[in-house]
């Protein structure tokens, strides 16, 4: 329900108002506002204006103008243009199936070379240092063929990109001069909730633009597919909207302590739900990108996987066990060569305990390639240390391209429905080759197929279709029925209240713990 490229309004296709806004050159910046660029340069370092003791306030501030006219100038409006292909497929909201795209015939307009229809997109972006280097989202700027931006005197530049992180979402543009006005990330100050926060950026290609609230929550995970592994997420309520992406957030002093990434929608507009990359995680990272054009991540070739209470019981574990379970291994990875299995636990990296597979990852992601990394594990009940040969992280298509999780499209109208054997609520059969060719399901994939759900059932409630496969129960490869019934025999007789289920279905690879049904 927070997908970035949904909701967010960087280099998005299809935006009628943008694009006419970018295009047809209709909105200036609002430079009278924002304060004259020409004249000043260097870091900008906000005071209080107006002989106002700028401290922080007990109810509502008086106004935000000082501030915002301090650090204006260094924000800019960035504006893309790239190749789309259209899709043949649409997936309409409410329908279980995707429909002929009436636009996705060729048509509307081409590109020079006749590589597909020219797209154009709005962003934001911000002065990090006085030489050009601008700071923003890496889903303003990928798959750009052209990037230019627009300063707050109105003056527009042609931008080429330096270097982008799709882990991250973050991303560095530079545009060529000298003394342009930047402000800097605020590392040490960390926000608070209910600390002001103010958002300057771009939204709807309404250039210059300033909007206020407060820090909502702080820490928020899973915002984004994508980005879970490496980035904790300011929550704020100041609104930002299509073309926010990658402007700054700032406190009441002026610094800069988030880069806009994503929001909650279900329409695409604010709703008061905006995430923020934190400066913590964004200043390393436009740093490395400034230097090297990329950001370099340890890498050990573990899948790992946080699990539920319920999930964690289902593998006889404590409810509030704390570690992450190394759900599959890269073959030759350093982790295999140092002896790592399916079904560890990782409950610390380098002697920092971890709650979960999102410090596991950020840990060894801290790693340089080459470094030794020490991963203590829980093994058939007993801790143990594995020292690890960090490797370089692969980029993330190169890691999408080697997960076999699944298409993670629309899924597909069910087929008729095959007979299989009953076990706790669900019904179950091997992988032969009708079935495979009847559920459009690889070779690569092993497992006992799911033909049926009985209603009322914890089965049922999990939400477990037909067509998806079981590839594990617990720790044990599952191919048939009775593979099935002995695991869940095993889980009985240990007396735990569950099994834990590793399932692939079409949009992916999920876990989920299956309570024992009291009526079987």
């Amino acid at each position: 329900m927070m997908k970035r490229k949904e909701f967010m309004l960087g280099a998005v296709a299809g935006l009628a108002f943008a694009a006419a806004a970018t295009a047809g050159g209709v909105i200036d910046w609002p430079s009278a506002e924002a304060g004259p660029v020409a004249g000043v340069s260097g870091r900008l370092a906000p005071s209080a204006g107006g002989g106002l003791a700028f401290a922080p306030p007990q109810g509502a501030p008086l106004s935000f103008a000082d501030i915002f006219a301090q650090v204006a100038p260094a924000v800019v409006q960035i504006e893309v243009k790239t190749r789309v292909q259209r899709p043949n497929m649409i997936q309409v909201p409410g329908m279980p199936f995707a429909i002929p795209n009436p636009n996705g015939a060729p048509g509307g307009e081409e590109g020079e070379d006749g590589e597909g229809a020219t797209a154009l997109g709005a962003g934001s972006g911000f002065f990090i240092s006085a030489d050009g280097f601008i700071a923003t989202n890496n889903h303003v700027v990928a798959d750009a063929t052209e990037i230019r931006v627009k300063l707050a005197d109105g003056r527009e530049m042609e931008a080429r990109l330096v270097g982008r992180d799709e882990a991250t979402d973050l991303a560095v543009i530079k545009v060529e001069g000298a003394d342009f006005p930047f402000v800097s990330f605020e590392e040490q100050a960390q926000p608070r909730v209910g600390d002001w926060v103010i958002a300057v950026g771009n939204p709807f290609g309404l250039g210059g633009t300033a909007t206020a609230g407060i820090v909502s929550a702080l820490a928020r995970q899973n915002v984004d597919d994508q980005t879970s592994q490496y980035v904790d997420f300011l929550q704020i309520d100041a609104a930002i909207n299509r073309g926010n992406s990658g402007g700054p957030t700032f406190d009441i002093y002026g610094r800069v302590i988030g880069v806009n990434s994503a929001i909650y929608s279900q329409t695409g507009g604010s709703v008061g739900i905006g995430f923020a990359i934190p400066a913590s995680i964004a200043k390393g990272v436009t740093e490395q990108l400034m230097r090297n054009g990329r950001v370099e991540r340890g890498y050990v070739g573990v899948g790992l996987r946080t699990l539920s209470p319920d999930g964690w019981e289902a593998l006889g574990q404590p409810r509030d066990f704390k570690g992450a379970l190394i759900e599959n291994v890269t073959e030759g990875a350093p982790a295999d060569r140092a002896g790592a299995r399916i079904d560890d636990y990782i409950v610390a990296v380098n002697g920092k305990p971890v709650a979960d597979s999102t410090e596991a990852s950020r840990l060894v992601g801290q790693a340089r390639p080459g470094e030794t990394i020490r991963l203590e594990i829980i093994r058939d009940g007993r801790r143990q240390t594995l020292n690890v040969r960090a490797g370089a992280r692969p980029s993330e298509q190169e890691l999408a391209a080697a997960d076999g999780s699944g298409s993670g499209g629309a899924a597909a109208p069910p087929p008729p429905a095959a007979t299989g054997e009953a076990v706790e609520g669900l019904s179950v059969a091997p992988l032969s080759p009708t079935l495979r060719s009847r559920y459009d399901l690889p070779d690569n994939v092993n497992g006992v197929l799911i033909t049926n759900v009985a209603r009322s059932t914890p089965a049922a409630r999990l939400g477990l279709q037909a067509g998806f496969v079981i590839t594990r129960v617990n720790t044990r490869n599952v191919t048939s029925a009775a593979d099935v019934r002995a695991a869940v025999a095993a889980a009985k007789q240990a007396g735990r209240p569950s099994v834990l289920l590793f399932i692939r279905t079409p949009q992916g690879n999920v876990v989920a713990p299956l309570k024992f049904d009291d009526g079987e």
